[in-house]
């Protein structure tokens, strides 16, 4: 009996977190108060990536109040970094789907209704997202919309598309529905990209289990009808760490370009990474010339197109040191 109820959950809710004892109410509140979800059956499960906070006792303050049809799970993940917490709330997930949500996301009050009815309606997709709103603490800087999808910011439009996974056109690991048959068949067990850590800018967590399941010959969808809301805190518009999440989205250019290659194309995608990249570069160097260190987001940009010309450079350097290990 216990493994029919396991089988017949529609959805999991997947919420990963790091000190998010402060940022889980506001998203736990949102949860409980879905609409249209009636006819769902399914569950909310928190992955709690080594909090040092009192995350646990907020959990635990909500699991007496949560609705008996999603039941609210607590698990552990001690291996650290984003991508081991996604891998894990696959793990235990009971949902065939399930619905990633960082824990600074918040949901508009239709919007687990509305990704349930878009799997449904389309069985071919592995994976869907919708739109992500800013909801700044700081206005952000001028111009910042040619930077926003840095910060997991997507407004494509009010019509739904495929995403160009192969051009690496990808939408970001928080409000994600993914089916859990795609990622389970495909995914592997360890990532390559674990997600930002201490001293570890790459970024690139988010798109790689994607990239697994669109070559596998799953579709990647936008769905405009799903809408949520991304705090920014004011730290993440501040110089020192848009310049460090540039240059990290950039080093993992390479290793996002090698998934599902063959050894004799990797020559040719490190050096049309390099020169595609330098030549951008130079383009926008002279296209800023003399305002570049004034200009906040051509800095932001001239950093990633750095960061992805070395890329080649640097997966070598961290596979060279993998076989000297």
């Amino acid at each position: 009996m216990t493994e029919l109820l396991i089988e017949s959950l529609d959805i999991t809710i997947a919420i990963p977190t790091y000190n998010g004892a402060t940022r889980l109410p506001k998203i736990l509140d949102k949860l409980l108060a879905q609409t249209g979800v009636e006819h769902l059956n399914g569950e909310i499960i928190i992955v709690d990536n080594n909090s040092f906070d009192n995350t646990y006792e907020v959990i635990e303050s909500y699991q007496k109040i949560c609705n008996s049809k999603f039941p609210l799970r607590y698990f552990l993940e001690t291996e650290q970094g984003a991508a081991f917490a996604r891998l894990r709330a696959v793990r235990e997930a009971r949902g065939e789907l399930i619905a990633f949500l960082d824990d600074d996301n918040l949901p508009a009050p239709n919007w687990l209704a509305e990704a349930y009815t878009f799997g449904v309606e389309h069985p071919q997709a592995g994976v869907w997202s919708g739109q992500i709103h800013g909801d700044f603490e700081v206005k952000p800087p001028e111009e910042f919309e040619r930077i926003q999808a840095f910060l997991a910011i997507r407004e494509h439009g009010l019509e739904p598309h495929l995403f160009d996974a192969a051009n690496l056109r990808l939408p970001p690991g928080a409000a994600l529905v993914v089916r859990k048959q795609a990622w389970r068949e495909n995914v592997p067990q360890r990532p390559k990209l674990s997600g930002k850590l201490p001293g570890i800018l790459v970024q690139g967590d988010d798109y790689e289990p994607l990239l697994y399941i669109h070559y596998a010959g799953w579709e990647i969808w936008y769905n405009p009808n799903m809408h949520t809301y991304h705090q920014i805190p004011h730290w993440r518009l501040e110089k020192d760490y848009l310049l460090t999440l540039a240059r990290g989205c950039g080093l993992c250019i390479c290793q996002l370009r090698l998934i599902n290659t063959k050894n004799w194309q990797k020559p040719i995608i490190f050096v049309r990474t390099f020169l595609g990249n330098l030549r951008r570069v130079l383009e926008h160097l002279i296209k800023y010339r003399g305002k570049i260190k004034s200009d906040l987001i051509a800095l932001f940009e001239i950093q990633f197109y750095l960061g992805s010309m070395i890329s080649p450079f640097y997966y070598l350097k961290i596979n060279l040191q993998k076989l000297t290990n």
